[in-house]
């Protein structure tokens, strides 16, 4: 390689959400049940909770676990391990997830699991740099019991409308994760009513604000044409740094 030959690095192991949703989740002593939906944070567009459907084992039941638990990725028969019992899930605190989480409710499942303080991003789970951390309030955790605005369902969130500065340009379809430390880095966003056949990978970094819920839009601070000019994302290609 000379001096001018640009550097590529090996690709990053990016995973779609679409793609890990039914995967069975395997505690230490068996079946637990399979991932149903994913709660993220559109504030550091982290992956905050796995939701699990118990299934035929505690039936119309779903459970919240944070990817801190999570060991092995197993995609021959697409399941997770994760380093806790069917007890101590069976045991853990009854949580609506059709109904916004409160903080108060996070808390008691830190208390259950002995997770890391949720209030602190870097206490979420290892590795999260350099995304930086939230001080707890100064009288210590919330205690409110409304929901967490900036924690989003998965589910809900796909199918939302992106728009640029001058129109939109498609809509939600996956988003693309690293496992390590399970931190959202793409949209990837079909045009397929602007530009037949086509889907594009957008940074939550190009996001303008909050996610709407009343619209159920995400807006970009750039026009239509640079998204119409930019690589084309084609699921079944690895990215890789050039690409990036």
């Amino acid at each position: 390689m000379t001096a001018t030959e640009p550097r590529v690095r090996s690709p990053r192991t990016l995973k779609a959400l679409n793609d890990l949703t039914g995967f069975k989740i395997v505690a230490e002593d068996g079946e637990i049940g399979n991932v149903h939906d994913f709660f993220l944070d559109d504030e550091f567009w982290i992956i905050r909770y796995l939701v699990v459907d118990t299934g035929h084992w505690i039936p119309g039941r779903k459970v919240l676990l944070s990817p801190s638990v999570l060991h092995e990725l197993n995609w021959e028969d697409k399941s997770f391990t994760v380093a806790l019992t069917r007890e101590q899930v069976k045991s853990s605190p009854d949580i609506d997830t059709d109904k916004p989480v409160s903080r108060q409710r996070e808390i008691e499942l830190q208390t259950h699991y002995n997770w890391p303080a949720l209030w602190t991003v870097e206490g979420m789970w290892p590795v999260v740099a350099p995304m930086v951390s939230v001080p707890p309030p100064p009288d210590g955790p919330p205690k409110k019991k409304s929901g967490d605005p900036h924690l989003r369902s998965f589910r809900e969130i796909t199918g939302y409308r992106a728009e640029a500065t001058d129109g939109d340009i498609g809509f939600v379809d996956d988003f693309l994760i690293e496992d390590e430390p399970w931190a959202v880095r793409y949209l990837v966003v079909s045009t397929h009513k602007w530009i037949p056949g086509r889907k594009v990978l957008i940074s939550p970094q190009w996001l303008v604000g909050p996610i709407s819920w009343k619209t159920k839009t995400m807006k970009l601070f750039m026009k239509r044409d640079n998204v119409r000019g930019s690589p084309e994302y084609h699921p079944a290609k690895q990215i890789n740094r050039r690409y990036e």
